[in-house]
């Protein structure tokens, strides 16, 4: 296959994923399809490339969500101690998750494909109204208190003074969102959003910065065990990560400029049209 037919779609599909990871998440539901239509050319089964797009789609777009972690330090040293609870749940469930993938046979995630990029469509559709739901009891980083308002808390107050079972509660959400994070992944931004919505932290900042460590934390896991599974086409992953990259810090900028609603309809169409299309492969109608 030449360079038209191979890198240079995944390298678009990489750019404008980092684009969408930087805005709103999402990203995985462009490169995820992009790698299946290379590799299922490639392998001939859709199944065996299934597989391997899920992980050459998890590699290629950690740099990304690295260089986005570094950008949230300041918040998440200020959620360190939230951070040490769920760190560890994060690591086990991402690694089940991925080993689910790596030591199940290829069929068995095949046939998980539609109904997985049906629940991040459907998740990706749903954020912002429960992003609108989260941030309704949230202060805005301007908040401050006045003589007629109650202090805002801090977060390391919040932390300490949160139930036990808030916080066991908060931390077997997120094993289950990590378990489904190392098996697909797509869609785990919104869902540690409201998780976390449910302990007193400062501000939608703060609940950003943590939810871009854990996702790194998630996906750093996968990546290890994917590549100890060697289910990762790795001549793709340079052209990919580095797209993910340049779409994350570049494309960021471009896409505020568009229509928030534009953006936003386009990955809602591109993931549910993909999930009828899957629903189609397998059923043998296409």
């Amino acid at each position: 296959m030449d360079f038209l037919q191979t890198h240079l779609p995944l390298a678009i599909a990489a750019i404008l994923g980092g684009m969408m990871n930087a805005v709103a998440g999402g990203g995985t539901l462009l490169t995820f399809p992009a790698l299946v239509g290379v590799l299922t050319t490639q392998t001939g089964s859709l199944d065996l490339a299934s597989k391997l797009a899920n992980g050459t789609s998890t590699v290629s777009l950690l740099p990304g969500s690295l260089a986005s972690a570094w950008g949230y330090r300041k918040e998440v040293q200020e959620g360190r101690q939230l951070l040490l609870w769920l760190i560890v749940p994060s690591i086990i469930g991402g690694a089940i998750g991925t080993l689910l993938v790596t030591e199940l046979p290829a069929a068995i995630f095949g046939a998980a494909v539609p109904w997985l990029v049906l629940v991040a469509a459907i998740l990706f559709a749903l954020q912002k109204p429960l992003k609108r739901w989260i941030l309704s009891g949230k202060p805005t980083p301007a908040a401050t208190p006045t003589p007629d308002s109650p202090t805002i808390p801090t977060e390391s107050a919040g932390i300490a003074g949160a139930s036990l079972q808030l916080k066991l509660g908060v931390v077997m959400a997120q094993l289950l969102i990590s378990i489904y994070g190392g098996y697909f992944g797509a869609g785990i931004g919104i869902l540690m959003l409201t998780a976390l919505s449910f302990m007193p932290l400062r501000d939608i900042h703060q609940m950003n910065a943590l939810k871009t460590i854990f996702a790194s934390i998630i996906n750093g896991t996968s990546v290890v065990l994917f590549i100890r599974s060697g289910d990762i086409e790795w001549a793709y992953v340079p052209t990919m990560a580095t797209g993910a990259i340049l779409g994350g810090y570049f494309g960021a900028r471009i896409a505020r400029k568009l229509p928030d609603s534009l953006v936003r309809g386009t990955v809602i169409f591109i993931g549910f049209g993909l999930s009828a299309f899957f629903f189609s492969k397998r059923m043998g109608w296409i």
